[in-house]
């Protein structure tokens, strides 16, 4: 009679996969914690500052002030990555190359000038409030989606290209199936860059009237309160932490299904 030998259990092929969504998940608690448990931590930010008379910011929800600052933050970059995609795939074709170095300069003219300048130079025309925000993280979220795209993209082996070519495919077919696929873990690198710093540049919104996780932080510079101060830098912080593990987790999981099939492509091309 055979023994009765136990077999080790077999990692699950989802594990490494759902491990990945795990800093984004715990991120993400602390941050709703923050919001609904900053109203009624009175105590711990009396210790900052134990003679104000209010030390808690009461003029906005917090969830309407994140609310807020992810809507400003969403729509700067759905249109940054469309413009800074669209204009990194242009130039790289063959139509489109004498461009590069004027996008690649045009893209970089948007951070030479400061958030706060831009932000200046556009509410006399934009007026107050957060069109002129957006327009800033605009400007300024461009440059790393752009470069990353151009990086990517040139970045394609020539031979899968040509491979490509060889079966048949047009050069749309090439972009969509070939070389974008190749090149989305940079250009996700690139956006994800974006999106983290315009974060942070959003809270200026607060100064031209745009609502949002900026509010405490200037009105406790504005009053000399340090916990307002705290309190908007401390959600920043967390909504940024949130958002970059997440686009980290998002470039992993591109990263694992390219190295564990690398013939999946290839046998998806050819379809």
């Amino acid at each position: 009679m055979k023994p009765n030998v136990k077999q080790p259990a077999r990692p699950s092929a989802q594990s490494p996969s759902n491990r990945l969504w795990g800093q984004p998940l715990l991120w993400g608690l602390l941050l709703a914690i923050c919001v609904l448990g900053i109203p009624y931590a009175e105590g711990l930010f009396r210790w900052f500052e134990p003679d104000a008379r209010q030390v808690i910011y009461q003029r906005a929800h917090f969830y309407d002030l994140l609310g807020r600052h992810l809507l400003v933050v969403g729509v700067a970059a759905i249109v940054t990555i469309s413009l800074g995609v669209g204009a990194g795939i242009a130039v790289t074709r063959k139509k489109g190359q004498d461009f590069l170095p004027l996008v690649s300069q045009l893209a970089s003219l948007g951070q030479t000038f400061p958030p706060v300048a831009v932000l200046a130079l556009a509410v006399p025309v934009l007026g107050f409030g957060t069109l002129p925000i957006i327009m800033a993280l605009m400007l300024y979220g461009l440059l790393p989606i752009v470069r990353n795209t151009l990086t990517g993209l040139q970045d394609v082996d020539a031979d899968m290209k040509t491979a490509a070519h060889a079966m048949g495919m047009t050069p749309l077919q090439t972009l969509y199936q070939v070389e974008l696929p190749l090149a989305a873990p940079v250009i996700l690198a690139g956006i994800r860059t974006s999106v983290t710093i315009n974060i942070a540049t959003a809270a200026l919104g607060a100064t031209v009237g745009a609502s949002n996780l900026g509010d405490p932080i200037i009105a406790g510079i504005i009053n000399g309160n340090m916990a307002y101060v705290i309190q908007g830098a401390l959600l920043i912080a967390l909504l940024a932490l949130t958002i970059d593990s997440l686009f980290d987790a998002l470039q992993s999981k591109i990263r694992l299904h390219l190295s564990s099939s690398p013939g999946d492509l290839a046998r998806h091309s050819t379809r």
